[in-house]
């Protein structure tokens, strides 16, 4: 049976559960993935368990097995910059083809207070989904390294 679990700064996941989320993320992001450290800072913001504008984190379980994850934070922003970052989402490998990503897309995109942009690789076949679900592409982000 497939369920789905939102945990946010009131309802927070056990330490068990930010755990295998974080797991998670990190094995099935493959070439699209950060280091656990990042990943669980994101997580930490989200729960706000770090200084942040906070988020949520959703968690897609078949039965206890952890099969989906989306991670978004809070901006602070409005109007120039979305009110919100979509930070990672992944399925697991052995689930995908099957819908996962667009329920986890569409829960996220319900929960979420105001728009919502997130990041995506031009080769990443997730691009097509977050295209039918409604994201455009406003601009090509470039970034400075110091």
């Amino acid at each position: 049976m497939i369920n789905l679990k939102t945990f946010t700064e009131t309802n927070k996941p056990t330490v068990q559960e930010k755990t295998e989320i974080i797991d998670f993320l990190y094995n099935h992001l493959e070439n699209f993935g950060d280091p656990l450290q990042d990943i669980q800072k994101a997580i930490d913001y989200s729960l706000h368990e770090i200084p942040s504008d906070g988020g949520f984190v959703t968690a897609l379980y078949d039965d206890e097995k952890i099969v989906g994850a989306v991670v978004i934070n809070q901006t602070g922003m409005k109007d120039y910059i979305p009110e919100n970052i979509l930070v990672y989402i992944a399925t697991h490998r052995d689930y995908r083809g099957k819908g996962l990503g667009k329920k986890l897309m569409q829960s996220a995109i319900k929960e979420a207070n105001g728009n919502i942009a997130l990041h995506v690789e031009p080769d990443n076949p997730a691009k097509y989904l977050y295209e039918k679900l409604g994201f455009t592409n406003k601009y090509l982000e470039m970034r400075l390294i110091k």
